[in-house]
């Protein structure tokens, strides 16, 4: 069992995060390591809660989503309620995802076009300089 514990730094190394980090997460009511003084000692279902937590903010999922959706896993149907509510709120996170991919291109084929422009302005008038340089 006591491979299964993690210390704030362990779990830091594990998950790429800062401590400050766990520290918030712990002060949203998302993790809940077991307390010796001040010194946080973190169990395989800090881990697993971490993960998700950190996935789910990959996603776009707000704290509160993740913390609802977390807290879902005692309801007792066998975590039937919380995929449910996961996998809803992961369809609007891909429409809303999707929408802005969409966006995102056109402002990415736009801002191109620009640069052609401004690049042949430029061009230009470097061609001008040298002619009137001549």
């Amino acid at each position: 069992m006591a491979e299964d514990i993690k210390s704030i730094r362990e779990m830091c190394e594990l998950f790429g995060v800062t401590p400050r980090t766990l520290r918030f997460y712990e002060s949203k009511e998302l993790l809940f390591p077991l307390r010796n003084g001040t010194r946080r000692s973190f169990t395989r279902r800090d881990c697993a809660r971490l993960k998700l937590i950190l996935r789910g903010k990959r996603f776009g999922f707000s704290l509160e989503e993740i913390r609802q959706l977390l807290n879902m896993y005692d309801i007792g149907d066998a975590q039937a309620t919380q995929i449910q509510e996961t996998y809803r709120i992961a369809e609007a996170r891909l429409a809303d995802m999707e929408r802005k991919r969409v966006e995102l291109d056109e402002a990415i084929d736009e801002l191109k076009g620009q640069l052609v422009w401004g690049q042949s302005l430029l061009e230009k008038r470097v061609q001008e300089t040298v002619r009137t340089q001549m």
